[in-house]
């Protein structure tokens, strides 16, 4: 597989968890919980989140052992739940992954591109 195609899926990820955050800024929980179209746009950028980690779990094995520290599962099984079930997600759920896990995420994947870049 093409180190590109890894490249691209990590941008993808951190895009989407960069938007989650342009879509909440200024937004209150309360406010959240009201705002079904921040809600939608907080649930696809997760999913595309989950998604992007399960394609690289399946086309780069390799690079989730060197990278264990991040949620790969989390982010995967998330995913599904979203796309199978998603009237049932709980709003909670999404407010908390988007305040309290992702920003640990991004810097995650801005650490491993710099990594990278250096060609380390």
């Amino acid at each position: 597989m093409s180190l590109d195609r890894l490249i691209t899926h990590l941008d993808y990820m951190q895009r989407a968890g960069s938007e989650i955050g342009r879509f909440l800024q200024g937004t209150d929980r309360d406010a959240f919980f009201g705002a079904v179209e921040k809600q939608r746009a907080v649930g696809m950028n997760l999913m595309m989140i989950g998604e992007a980690a399960a394609r690289i779990a399946e086309e780069y094995p390799e690079f989730v052992v060197d990278h264990p520290d991040l949620p790969w599962h989390v982010m995967r099984d998330f995913r599904n739940r979203i796309a199978q079930g998603y009237f049932d997600i709980e709003l909670t759920a999404l407010w908390d992954l988007a305040h309290k896990s992702l920003p640990g995420l991004l810097l995650q994947l801005d650490s491993i591109r710099h990594w990278r870049a250096e060609g380390e």
